[in-house]
């Protein structure tokens, strides 16, 4: 940073800030393990020596504190994909269930974005559909953080929700599903071809969270690739021309992860993709009612504190995939 130079290339530049920043996070956590784990050994001797039982819980208290941040930091390891250090781009599909999905819906993007807001991490609405009569048809968000994708990669798939619906007269148990997409914002220009015949883009309408500012014009943009059936849309920004180059960079990231797939023979990185919305797909069953658990059928992660996790305290789950993932390549490998 002090060579006379160094700003000559604004995106490096950029680029070292954010791997010095990350350094520098590293080696604060481990000084404050540190320190914790001496505190801890000095607060057992002094037990120890006064003969003192009620220093236990404090001792347990530091010991919590210290395992959780251990975990964090050990999590951080395993993120050694290719784009794993990117943002996310997330995107969640109310599915069967009508009313009640779009609802499911809204409250997993809660979720998401208080998950992000504890992390530290910026939510940015990339496009957004409200339901007929309430909650969310579709969203889809950046969330912009160190390691977002390689976090946020675990939540792809197929989530169900089983309560009592607030929206079913007679009281009855009703059972939601919502799909989650998820991929990285690839920054650098991917190398994928595209036939512009392959294309159909149509303009509409803003509307919703990620729309204020222009709802006025027809400036959002939706590209269908017809070949692979994918859909990208955008209406965040403030003018067509800029929302097709967004929609644009996300398509050509989703064709390259596709074709990334391809080329593995959909080995063990592909687990979690996004199928038909409904049962026997989910990856994951939030229970509300008769008794309260949520439960990864890949990682069989559970607790049974539902209201924790809706307040976005996922990490069990993310880091339960982490593991199960880095455990499936080892198991490929030998």
């Amino acid at each position: 940073m002090e060579e006379p130079d160094f700003w000559n290339n604004p995106e490096r530049s950029q680029e070292l800030m954010k791997e010095l920043k990350s350094k520098k996070d590293d080696v604060e956590i481990y000084h404050r393990l540190t320190s914790q784990m001496e505190d801890m050994e000095l607060m057992i001797e002094m037990g120890y020596e006064e003969n003192d039982p009620e220093v236990i819980p404090e001792i347990q208290e530091l010991l919590d504190e210290f395992e959780a941040s251990f975990e964090n930091i050990r999590m951080k390891t395993l993120l050694s994909g290719e784009y794993d250090r990117d943002d996310a781009i997330v995107t969640l599909h109310a599915g069967a269930g009508g009313t009640e999905s779009c609802d499911w819906a809204s409250m997993l993007y809660r979720m998401y974005t208080r998950w992000a807001s504890a992390k530290g991490f910026e939510v940015e609405v990339l496009d957004y559909l409200d339901g007929e009569e309430a909650g969310i048809k579709s969203v889809t968000f950046q969330v912009h953080g160190e390691n977002a994708y390689g976090y946020l990669k675990s939540e792809k798939g197929v989530h169900r929700l089983v309560r009592i619906s607030p929206f079913n007269a007679a009281g009855k148990r009703q059972t939601s599903f919502v799909s989650c997409d998820v991929m990285p914002d690839i920054e650098e220009d991917v190398e994928v071809e595209i036939n512009e015949d392959d294309l159909r883009i149509d303009t509409y309408r803003s509307s919703g969270a990620g729309g204020q500012h222009i709802n006025k014009t027809s400036s959002a943009i939706r590209i269908t690739h017809l070949p692979t059936g994918i859909v990208v849309q955008c209406q965040n920004e403030r003018s067509q021309h800029m929302n097709k180059d967004k929609a644009m960079q996300m398509l050509k990231a989703k064709l390259y992860l596709l074709k990334q797939q391809e080329n593995a023979e959909k080995a063990a990185d592909i687990r979690g993709d996004v199928t038909e919305i409904g049962w026997g797909n989910q990856i994951r069953s939030y229970v509300m009612q008769p008794y309260t658990m949520v439960k990864d059928h890949r990682t069989n992660a559970e607790t049974g504190n539902v209201d924790s996790v809706m307040d976005g305290n996922i990490d069990l789950f993310i880091n339960a995939y982490l593991k199960w993932i880095t455990l499936s390549k080892k198991d490929q490998e030998a």
